[in-house]
């Protein structure tokens, strides 16, 4: 397949570029899930799954139950995880701990 580039105009290249682009990446990820089901199959035929031979552990999935609540409004909770509630920053300034917030 010869492509004349001569005879194509700069937006029927970009799109030229963008199919190939597309089609690359098309074509790795279905390598890769290829060579994942692959490898799956060895480990299986192997009595293994294929966590346990990489010593990955399953992600746990799930919800973590709130430890502090807004003593103004108890529906307002937080985890104790990532960025503080503007409640609870604020609760903090007025000189409250977050031993006072706990649920």
């Amino acid at each position: 397949m010869t492509i004349d580039f001569d005879k194509m105009s700069l937006k029927e290249m970009r799109d030229m570029r963008t199919k190939l682009d597309r089609a690359i990446n098309s074509y790795e990820d279905r390598k890769r899930r290829e060579a994942m089901t692959a490898i799956e199959e060895a480990a299986r035929e192997h009595g293994f799954n294929l966590a346990e031979l990489t010593g990955t552990k399953p992600r746990k999935t799930g919800t973590v139950a709130p430890k502090y609540a807004n003593p103004q409004d108890p529906t307002m909770t937080w985890t104790g995880r990532g960025r503080k509630p503007r409640w609870v920053q604020e609760s903090l300034d007025g000189g409250k701990t977050l031993d006072d917030l706990a649920i």
